[in-house]
């Protein structure tokens, strides 16, 4: 499992860049962009992948709701200050949310990988595949968004 999601997030693919690899050398104006009024933009993609590794590593170890960064859920209107101080920050929390998921997933047994979770439908197995995919999905996004710019 910890192969999966470091793949899906910083290990070599085959397929392209994983999503720290889609946002290297990503400048504030990339970041910022929009193809479309509506649209999300890279910025918001980055930090709505550390929401949902947050919210991985809240289910599988049964944690509460309350200790993700920034105020709200799933989608964040980004920039909301426009500097190049804030896209790093949430960068930096991009990187933190993927490494305490990861060290979630490394502190579960075996048998706790096969287990579902209170409140969820999805055994960890499932749901740890699923934030692996949601990397991928969501470099495939950038990467189209670094293209549609350029």
């Amino acid at each position: 499992m910890l192969l999966l999601i470091d793949d899906s997030y910083y290990g070599k693919a085959w397929h392209g860049p994983n999503l720290r690899g889609s946002l290297r050398n990503i400048t504030l104006e990339e970041a910022a962009w929009r193809p479309h009024k509506g649209r999300h933009n890279i910025w918001e993609l980055t930090i709505h992948a550390a929401y949902w590794k947050y919210t991985v590593r809240r289910r599988i170890i049964g944690e509460k709701r309350g200790s993700f960064p920034i105020k709200g859920s799933n989608w964040f209107v980004r920039p909301e200050l426009k500097s190049e101080i804030a896209w790093r920050t949430d960068i930096s929390i991009l990187d933190e949310m993927h490494q305490t998921m990861r060290d979630a997933v490394a502190s579960l047994s075996p048998s706790d990988i096969w287990k579902t979770p209170a409140g969820s439908k999805i055994n960890n197995a499932t749901i740890i595949t699923g934030i692996a995919q949601h990397d991928v999905y969501h470099a495939g996004q950038i990467q189209l968004l670094k293209k549609l710019q350029r």
